[in-house]
């Protein structure tokens, strides 16, 4: 990976949200900058070298992009000041990030502003927040490219038209945009975890820890943050040597992080003390029975299936249901995991990968093999990765 492309990976959140605290919550001017610096350091990074600090350098230079830009406008006279400072390799940009007064978090919350619709702002925090591809939003929401391209400009148009403030709203206002963050937070570390990509885990984590100190008494973002560490812990059983995926089943467990196993579930006993349950909580009571398991075989799927079912009636969803389907599969029997998968009738399905996997392995065990190989196949060809194809197609063969 070269150093630019590096550089837009780890820096290119950070470098947005800090443009658009700077130029009023501006998001669509702020992306333009941002993508004009980075052109710029496709030029100056190979002529003069990778500066030392990449995020100083690049939000130095989107910041005199985008004066340059308001001033073609002619609307750049409070800014004036700035337009003397020359662009340096070495400007001191501060990029210290504390629990509560960090860009991130509150481009997080204008990006979840109830004026937005749901999907749109969870989709526009995925792309300005995390810095995902169209390629990775849309199929994080089960869309097309060219539709979600469309919804991420409406809702860079009704941010400007709204006037919506850059900033964390105050404690009154929490509560009516808590969904909304934790759902878009959630869908981060899916989409991380999903295609291995371990930086974007770790932003999920560390915005998750942010908004349990702002909200240290709220359970659903307890459960939210301890379903991540939980979640996370075992990230590092998940690939082989060779870089696979790794099942579950069939994971070295001492791999597993012990100590955020720990510290997962002590902030899911907190969450649970506080006696206010909801779908975040229930996911990490699942993920903490999974984590805790002396092995595959141990693991209690009856309470499992169950807490499945419970979640059903909080959140119900197709994606639940298919993890309720393979629960039910390991408590019971194979068939009756079938069963419920072949109750699906959702046209959103047609391109999910996990719908066409669960099946192959359900229909495996059940003694199919013909539709599990088609199963398995279907699923192969919706994989997002090549460790999600290596691992599919070694299941299929066996």
């Amino acid at each position: 990976m070269s150093a630019l492309e590096r550089a837009y990976r780890d820096e290119r959140a950070a470098v947005l949200a800090t443009i658009t605290r700077r130029l009023d919550g501006d998001l669509a001017l702020a992306e333009d900058a941002v993508q004009d610096a980075f052109v710029a350091a496709a030029v100056e990074w190979d002529r003069r070298g990778t500066p030392d600090r990449p995020g100083a350098w690049l939000t130095t230079t989107a910041w005199r992009k985008a004066l340059d830009r308001l001033r073609h406008a002619r609307v750049a006279d409070a800014y004036a000041p700035e337009l003397a400072q020359p662009v340096s390799y070495d400007a001191d940009v501060d990029f210290e990030r504390s629990s509560l007064d960090d860009d991130q978090l509150r481009m997080l919350f204008m990006c979840c502003h109830p004026a937005l619709a749901p999907e749109a702002r969870m989709a526009l925090t995925l792309r300005s927040v995390a810095g995902l591809t169209v390629p990775e939003i849309a199929r994080a929401f089960l869309s097309s490219e060219p539709a979600m391209e469309r919804r991420l400009v409406r809702a860079r148009r009704k941010i400007t038209k709204a006037a919506i403030p850059f900033r964390v709203p105050p404690d009154d206002r929490l509560p009516e945009r808590l969904a909304g963050v934790l759902r878009v937070v959630y869908l981060l570390y899916t989409e991380g975890h999903g295609g291995v990509r371990g930086d974007v885990c770790e932003e999920a984590i560390r915005l998750a820890r942010l908004l349990a100190r702002l909200m240290p008494d709220e359970a659903e973002v307890l459960g939210l943050l301890a379903l991540l560490l939980l979640t996370d812990a075992r990230r590092p059983g998940r690939l082989s040597p060779d870089g696979e995926l790794v099942p579950l089943e069939e994971q070295d467990r001492s791999r597993w992080d012990a100590a955020a196993i720990a510290d997962g579930a002590a902030i899911l006993d907190r969450a649970l003390r506080l006696r206010r349950p909801g779908p975040y909580v229930i996911q990490a009571a699942i993920t903490a029975l999974h984590s805790q398991a002396a092995s595959f075989a141990a693991t209690d799927w009856p309470q499992i299936a169950g807490l499945y079912a419970e979640l059903e009636r909080w959140d119900p969803s197709p994606v639940v249901t298919i993890n309720r389907a393979v629960a039910v599969a390991y408590a019971e029997d194979a068939h009756a995991g079938l069963a419920i998968l072949d109750a699906l009738d959702d046209a959103r399905l047609d391109r999910y990968m996990p719908r066409y996997a669960a099946r192959a392995e359900l229909m495996r065990r059940a003694g199919d093999a013909e539709g599990a190989d088609g199963a398995y196949a279907a699923a192969i060809a919706l994989a997002g990765s090549d460790a999600e194809r290596a691992a599919l197609d070694r299941r299929r063969r066996g």
